[in-house]
């Protein structure tokens, strides 16, 4: 069977989307679209990806209307969390340590939940 092998984009609606798009590039490092087809796109790391589709009626991605969630793998939880809050975003660090790694949430400015995942991470102390 042929396979899709990855993402090749994440489409979505926003109310400012140059806005959001310069927000994502300036606290995840998410770059912007470029303007032509010599630029290099954001090129992610390979690695897991997980494609999990919910109920209609979860409660995991926030409002009723929200129809998606990204999750970001990441390669040090702590220090993006860090990254974040000075940037004044609020984080919210889920405690728990699973046995598939640390996680975290956050919103963006226009209240989309993003997952930042940590692989197999495991807290300090």
């Amino acid at each position: 069977m042929e396979k899709v092998d990855g993402i090749g984009g994440f489409f979505f609606r926003a109310k400012n989307p140059s806005e959001l798009a310069q927000w994502y590039a300036d606290n995840l490092g998410v770059s912007l679209v470029p303007k032509d087809y010599d630029t290099p796109a954001w090129e992610t790391a390979a690695g897991t990806t997980v494609f999990a589709p919910f109920e209609e009626n979860s409660e995991f991605f926030g409002r009723m209307s929200q129809q998606w969630m990204i999750n970001f793998r990441v390669k040090n939880l702590d220090a993006m969390v860090a990254q974040l809050r000075a940037n004044g975003v609020e984080v919210d660090v889920d405690q728990e340590e699973y046995p598939n790694g640390l996680f975290a949430t956050v919103k963006d400015p226009e209240g989309n939940p993003i997952q930042l995942w940590e692989p197999d991470g495991k807290k300090a102390g």
